[in-house]
């Protein structure tokens, strides 16, 4: 992963464990509900977070999470 998108990859996860708490779920409900495996969600949602990933996973967290793709990006400066 490129050093330069490290922090928003960072930043990102942070909002995804957030909202997935909120909405009360584990993160074995969430990656079920997705279709990836629990340790790819718990690399996305690290704080030292090391795992890229996609417009199309970041899509469909907000949707499983019933929430809009903005609410994800809403810390990134």
């Amino acid at each position: 992963m490129s050093q330069k998108h490290t922090e928003l990859y960072k930043i990102i996860g942070q909002a995804i464990k957030k909202y997935r708490k909120q909405k009360g779920l584990t993160q074995e409900q969430l990656a079920d509900k997705m279709g990836i495996s629990i340790s790819y969600l718990t690399k996305i949602e690290a704080v030292n977070c090391d795992q890229p990933f996609s417009l199309e996973v970041l899509l469909d967290i907000a949707e499983v999470l019933e929430i809009s793709i903005h609410q994800l990006l809403e810390d990134i400066e």
